[in-house]
């Protein structure tokens, strides 16, 4: 039984892994730039690898095709739809918005997922978990004992970290508003300085407003610490319960200043 749990636990690491390089690729071709994705520090997205794992072990012995791409995609569904929920009730933040999708509901899954879910589920029971089992029922005992109890150890750090990192984000991005309408407000004092003189206001203004993102820019550097940038970075749809606006303008500036 012990050893079964272990063998679950590194399918799980490696399909979350599988579901990280999956995310990043896919989120840094839309977002046209970089992105390293997941929750955790570590390349791993954990609904990836407990949506597998529990394909794994409750269609494992289905054999129609059409019977566990249906259940794969209402188990995964579920899955999603409950982890945006509870996320947002534990950090007060949506991390994934399909909003802008067909078929969505209240945003937290959509058809089109639900569809690549279902395909990945087909994939998985019946042409990759067998390999996969393959490989770790060649390990030898003492290896999967240290595999399991190092990554899990690592793992447990970086959840840690993670969800002490991100706490507070809102209060964070208060001092990020309070911050932005104090240089506006300087901005507002420097043109109005400037007026008089017509012939230097369109260039004096186009260097204030990049003064104004460059000061933006920095003073997010001190705000936020670096889970929380990162969470801005690899999150494109990261909204929370206030101050979508602050956040939203932040994104455009950085947006701009990497342009520039």
């Amino acid at each position: 039984m012990v050893l079964f749990v272990e063998k679950l636990f590194l399918w799980f690491l490696f399909y979350s892994f599988c579901g990280w390089v999956y995310e990043s690729i896919l989120v840094s071709i839309l977002e046209r730039r970089p992105v390293n994705r997941g929750f955790l520090n570590g390349p791993l997205c954990p609904i990836y690898g407990a949506g597998a794992v529990g394909a794994v072990v409750v269609l494992g012995q289905v054999h129609n095709p059409l019977v566990v791409f249906l259940l794969s995609m209402v188990g995964a569904s579920i899955l999603e739809y409950v982890t945006s929920w509870v996320m947002e009730a534990l950090f007060h933040a949506r991390w994934w918005d399909y909003s802008d999708y067909k078929f969505n509901l209240n945003g937290r899954i959509c058809l089109l997922g639900a569809f690549v879910f279902g395909v990945g589920g087909v994939l998985i029971t019946s042409v990759i978990q067998p390999q996969v089992a393959g490989v770790t029922d060649r390990l030898p005992l003492p290896a999967i004992h240290w595999l399991c109890g190092v990554l899990f150890v690592l793992t447990l750090i970086d959840l840690v970290v993670t969800v002490c990192g991100i706490m507070h984000f809102e209060n964070s991005l208060d001092n990020l508003m309070a911050a932005m309408t104090h240089y506006g407000d300087a901005m507002k004092v420097a043109v109005s300085d400037v007026t008089g003189k017509m012939s230097e206001s369109w260039k004096s203004g186009k260097e204030m407003s990049f003064d104004f993102m460059m000061r933006v820019r920095d003073a997010a550097m001190s705000i936020f610490n670096r889970q929380q940038r990162r969470m801005i970075a690899s999150f494109p749809k990261l909204r929370t319960e206030r101050n979508n606006d602050v956040l939203e303008q932040l994104r455009r500036i950085l947006e701009s200043l990497y342009r520039h």
